[in-house]
């Protein structure tokens, strides 16, 4: 019989009770081994057998990235050295790395979640995966590949870029599932196109992450591609990696894995809890993680919890996909906008493509000013160019309440990344 990695809870209460089991122990295991945590707990006024319920919850400090950096090169640690088997850092460009240890306990714990992850998106054995992001300290394709062989399928890592290889091996290998990040699915599926390999290959199911995506991303990635489905996995270096939920085949939602971690969503300013379906900062707090444990983990990505049980039966919660960070956020002419706003108005209008750059200049006359490039759909007719962009820039001044200029360029014109899209430029002085 095959494995499930599923939890074995059938009712919320059983849930609940894990998760407070799994607060008490990683509250007192942080208190007992980090330096770090003991202090901040006593500072706090919270001791482990305070922890009675999971309301108490709120009684316990924040942790932010800023912990993580100066805590290096071990922050957090709640081991003894000899314990940790491995370490992983983030790929941040400024100033010292976020840098996690793992035990064994931990890498094996990583391994369930992400088998969990192909489960949901409906893989079985004979599935072969072609793993297109980055190896190295960072833990992206260690972590699909530990996932993909806990769950039993053919793992193909070939490792971010090499557009060649990826399409060689997409044909000889006939792969079936594509992990990427959502700008090197676009990439693939362009060449995939351009090439004419939809009907040489076996490409059925993508598996993307690591930035926001828009529905017009998408829904021009599945059409080029000629994939059945894709599905949006979130995860960070800090929780373990990628792998910590997982759209369903329903798409209502990103299921995430409670069992292993409790999510908040706050209010980035206030920090306390925004009303049920209001969009918010998450905030993570580990269950039975041993060497880095988080405690209220600040996380800056923003989303929403969706508040109604998906219609697919799993009693895992669900969360939206991310709408952006918090620290995405720029001030535009004293508005606060986030890139997600302006993917939402590009999704919802006929004629706009998927890829757009905002740019943010100061002129002479001291105003700040905003250009937004935008492509124009595939195939789509540059005489109605000047109608697109005004139907654009009359949303962003309907729904942001702000004036920008909208610039529509050739489908293509924009740069494909195999990592991150960048998006906003802001040349203003600091």
């Amino acid at each position: 019989m095959k494995k499930s990695f599923m939890p074995p809870f059938k009712e919320p209460e059983q849930l609940q009770q894990h998760q407070l089991k799994g607060l008490q122990w990683t509250v007192a295991h942080a208190y007992r081994g980090s330096p770090f945590y003991r202090e901040r707990l006593k500072e706090a006024g919270v001791r482990p057998e305070d922890i009675q319920s999971l309301d108490d919850l709120s009684k316990l400090p924040f942790t932010t990235a800023d912990d993580l950096r100066e805590g290096y090169p071990f922050p957090l640690l709640s081991v003894p050295l000899e314990k940790v088997v491995r370490i992983h850092a983030s790929s941040g460009t400024t100033g010292k790395r976020k840098v996690l240890c793992y035990t064994q306990k931990d890498i094996d714990n990583w391994a369930d979640m992400f088998a969990r992850c192909y489960e949901m998106a409906g893989l079985d054995q004979e599935d072969r995966v072609q793993i297109a992001v980055g190896y190295g300290v960072w833990t992206a394709g260690m972590g699909f590949q530990l996932g993909c062989e806990r769950f039993g399928a053919m793992a193909i890592p070939v490792g971010p870029g090499n557009i060649e290889m990826q399409c060689q091996f997409l044909q000889d290998f006939q792969s079936t599932v594509l992990c990427c990040t959502a700008s090197m699915a676009l990439l693939m599926a362009e060449e995939i196109e351009r090439r004419g390999l939809r009907h040489k290959i076996n490409l059925k199911k993508l598996i993307y992450g690591s930035e926001r995506s828009s529905e017009a991303m998408r829904r021009r990635i599945k059409e080029l591609s000629g994939v059945e489905d894709m599905f949006d996995i979130p995860g960070m270096t800090e929780l373990y990696g990628p792998g910590t939920g997982l759209e369903c085949p329903k798409h209502e939602g990103i299921h995430y894995w409670a069992d292993y971690y409790i999510l908040e969503i706050l209010d980035p300013e206030t920090l306390r809890p925004v009303p049920p379906g209001e969009i918010g900062e998450m905030v993570v707090t580990t269950l039975c993680k041993e060497a880095a444990p988080l405690i209220r983990y600040r996380t800056r990505d923003l989303t929403r919890l969706i508040t109604h049980p998906c219609s697919c039966g799993n009693i895992l919660p669900m969360h939206d996909r991310l709408l952006g960070r918090s620290d995405d956020m720029f001030i535009f002419r004293a508005v606060n906008i986030y890139p997600g706003q302006i993917d939402h108005i590009l999704s919802n209008t006929s004629g706009a493509g998927s890829e757009y750059q905002i740019i943010l200049e100061r002129k002479e006359d001291g105003k700040d000013y905003m250009t937004i490039k935008v492509e124009r759909e595939s195939g789509g007719d540059p005489t109605r160019d000047q109608e697109l962009a005004k139907g654009i820039e009359e949303e962003i001044k309907k729904q942001i309440l702000v004036s920008g200029r909208v610039q529509i360029v050739d489908y293509g014109t924009l740069p494909r990344t195999h990592s991150k899209s960048k998006r906003i430029f802001d040349m203003r002085e600091k």
